[in-house]
């Protein structure tokens, strides 16, 4: 296993997912690799956590 360069579908910028990072995916059994890079992944989920309604 090595390093791969994958371009983020939300800024087109290309990342590095590292060997660790492939094998934490492995690890939990995800599927797909990674679509954003970390900083579209960060804002995502702050988005994510803004909309979330509040009880």
């Amino acid at each position: 296993m090595q390093d791969k360069t994958l371009k983020c579908k939300d800024c087109g910028c290309e990342f590095v997912w590292t060997v660790g990072e492939q094998q934490f995916y492995l690890e939990k059994d995800f599927k797909n690799e990674p679509t954003r890079c970390p900083d579209c992944r960060r804002a995502n989920k702050a988005g994510r956590q803004q909309r979330r309604p509040r009880y």
